[in-house]
């Protein structure tokens, strides 16, 4: 009995489902030997075609798509059925992260490797956040790639360990500072605020209307707080404290 087009499910709604059946076990089988399904996302057509070729010629491996900028990563990728999606991080047309984060929301199982030629902090975190497996810079040689690429495909993450490092230690630093900051009063704060800015304590007296003399002990006791000396110091710390946690 044929089927009539109204019992034909769609091919979004096909495809799906065969990308969810896939989805309990990353590594799928054929003919026998274990492989890994990779999408790659590069705008660099010889970096691309280099990375094609290098993961095609694994014996557990096959690119199952390809494409250049993040509109192709996020039209092609949800039809193949990948367990590793290896995604560059800057883009024409946005970015990998953002590409790692939108395929993640369709599909929780898919295993993003974050490919980039900067060691950039920010990217970094923003990576972790957006779901992804791993992040290694391209300067990475191909043997350590393809093993990457098994590494997050068997469900373990792989992070830089230079940048993890990095990032780690500037966390524990902005706590620390987020820490001191908390033990300021509020008047402490804007007085710091100000020294901040070059004021002197006559300045700032005239300010907030406080004698001179309550500004220079509010100076003091908030030096001692922040733990630097002088004012300098402090006009420096404020001014890092700006930077790392800009006002939006």
């Amino acid at each position: 009995m044929e089927e009539t087009a109204g019992e034909v499910p769609g091919i979004a709604s096909r495809l799906r489902a065969e990308w969810d059946r896939r989805a309990g076990a990353r590594v799928v089988h054929s003919g026998g030997v274990s492989v890994i399904r990779v999408f790659v996302l590069d705008d660099h057509e010889i970096v691309r075609q280099g990375l094609l070729r290098l993961i095609d010629a694994q014996p557990d491996m096959s690119v199952v798509g390809e494409a250049g900028t993040a509109a192709e990563a996020l039209a092609r990728a949800p039809l193949v059925g990948a367990d590793v999606a290896v995604l560059d991080v800057r883009l024409p047309d946005g970015n990998g992260v953002e590409v790692c984060r939108d395929l993640r929301s369709q599909f929780p199982d898919l295993r993003c490797l974050m490919l980039t030629s900067f060691a950039d902090d920010e990217a970094f975190l923003d990576a972790i956040t957006a779901g992804a497996a791993g992040y290694v810079l391209k300067e990475i040689r191909g043997v350590d790639l393809v093993g990457a690429i098994r590494a997050v495909a068997a469900g373990r993450s792989l992070l830089d360990a230079g940048i993890t490092a990095r990032v780690l230690e500037r966390l524990r630093r902005a706590e620390q500072q987020d820490t001191r900051l908390a033990l300021l009063t509020a008047q402490e704060s804007a007085v710091l605020d100000l020294v901040g800015q070059g004021l002197t304590n006559r300045e700032i007296a005239d300010r907030l209307y406080l004698a001179e003399k309550t500004v220079k002990n509010y100076v003091s006791s908030l030096l001692a707080k922040i733990q630097v000396h002088g004012r300098t110091q402090a006009a420096l710390y404020i001014a890092e404290q700006h930077r790392s946690h800009p006002v939006r």
